[in-house]
């Protein structure tokens, strides 16, 4: 007998709807695209049109009201997100919210209650779980291929000079805007994935491109763990004017693993692609990773592919496995792991504020 089937609703229809929830709910059986919410439709940019057999909504409160919806994806600008949130949940939908998940650490703690309350499940939208390079980061953690990690460094840097107008750009941090919020929410989820909450924060935030703008565009984010831990140190430049960028500078007691691009899952969905499809979230062995390992007391390198991608459909599948019975144990992403995470951020604002390290 065929399982049941979970009829979804899409909240705003940006490029985050676009790009990477549509796509994913498209490929993930158990997921039926049923309505999006498109506030103000234009001749060239028509949910109606683009999914002529999708109802389309234009506010947030039809989809709430619409009983034959079981799950609700969030994709709006993230000051909109717990309202959004604790009315999906009030009205009896399970919730899948975009990153950043809300704008503090005391509203997520409020919707995990809401949700426990309710029986209705959360999960943020912390895609970057699933890049492969990180995967294969993990791996090499996990087995200790390098031993001990003493140092973590993740990268998010890019050559942009111009700021976005989008609330990746203008929206301040108290509304949960700019790039801590942006890229900084996926470098700390990933180091709070490896290594959990660490027992100190040290910030900088800066303005590289000195456009007299009160918004901080770039970041360095140290993260302290207790004795025998790593010293995490997540980056975020604009300003950086290079050929390769680099991302992961991984150092443990026997070894050490670097490497330079992003993940190519996010371009292959821009570029209409999508997981299934062949070659999806592959990485050309051209972009690999080098491993340099201890024989005997001399460093050897070696190229080090990725692992076989899981892909960003895993998040979903995963959701569904949560929902379908497995309960808030089989989220992908937990609400109160985003509110850890946000909690981290909180500590590098004050950090960043002071000009002293901030105790967790």
């Amino acid at each position: 007998m065929a399982g049941k089937t979970y009829n979804v609703g899409v909240i705003g229809y940006g490029m985050s709807a676009k790009v990477f929830h549509i796509p994913l709910i498209l490929v993930t059986p158990q997921f039926k695209l049923h309505a999006i919410v498109q506030r103000t439709p234009k001749p060239n940019d028509d949910a109606s049109k683009d999914h002529p057999t999708t109802k389309v909504y234009h506010s947030a409160p039809e989809l709430f009201a619409d009983s034959d919806i079981d799950v609700i994806a969030i994709t709006t600008t993230p000051d909109t997100h717990f309202a959004f949130t604790k009315a999906a949940l009030e009205a009896g939908k399970h919730v899948i919210v975009e990153k950043p998940f809300v704008p503090t650490s005391a509203e997520a703690q409020q919707l995990v209650e809401i949700s426990k309350r309710t029986g209705k499940l959360i999960c943020v939208y912390q895609n970057r779980r699933w890049d492969t390079d990180f995967l294969t980061v993990k791996k090499l953690l996990d087995e200790g291929t390098i031993g001990r990690c003493v140092e973590f460094n993740t990268h998010f840097d890019r050559y942009k000079p111009v700021r976005p107008e989008t609330w990746k750009g203008t929206l301040g941090m108290e509304q949960a805007g700019g790039v801590i919020y942006d890229l900084g929410t996926h470098l700390i989820d990933q180091a709070y994935v490896l290594f959990g909450l660490p027992s100190a924060v040290t910030a900088v935030f800066s303005n590289q491109r000195n456009d007299g703008q009160a918004e901080p565009d770039s970041i360095t984010v140290i993260l302290q763990y207790p004795s025998g831990g790593p010293l995490v140190t997540a980056k975020a430049g604009v300003m950086c004017v290079e050929t390769e960028q680099l991302r992961y500078w991984v150092r443990g007691t026997n070894g050490s693993f670097k490497k330079f691009h992003l993940d190519i899952q996010e371009d292959q969905l821009k570029a209409g692609l999508k997981p299934g499809d062949k070659g999806f979230g592959v990485e050309n062995e051209g972009s690999s990773g080098t491993l340099v390992v201890l024989e005997g007391d001399k460093p050897k390198g070696s190229t080090l592919k990725n692992i076989e991608p899981l892909t960003y459909a895993s998040l979903y599948a995963g959701f569904v496995e949560a929902i379908e019975g497995g309960g808030e144990a089989k989220v992908p992403v937990k609400a109160s792991e985003a509110r850890d995470v946000l909690r981290i951020i909180e500590a590098a604002r004050e950090s960043a504020k002071t000009g002293k390290t901030v105790a967790l």
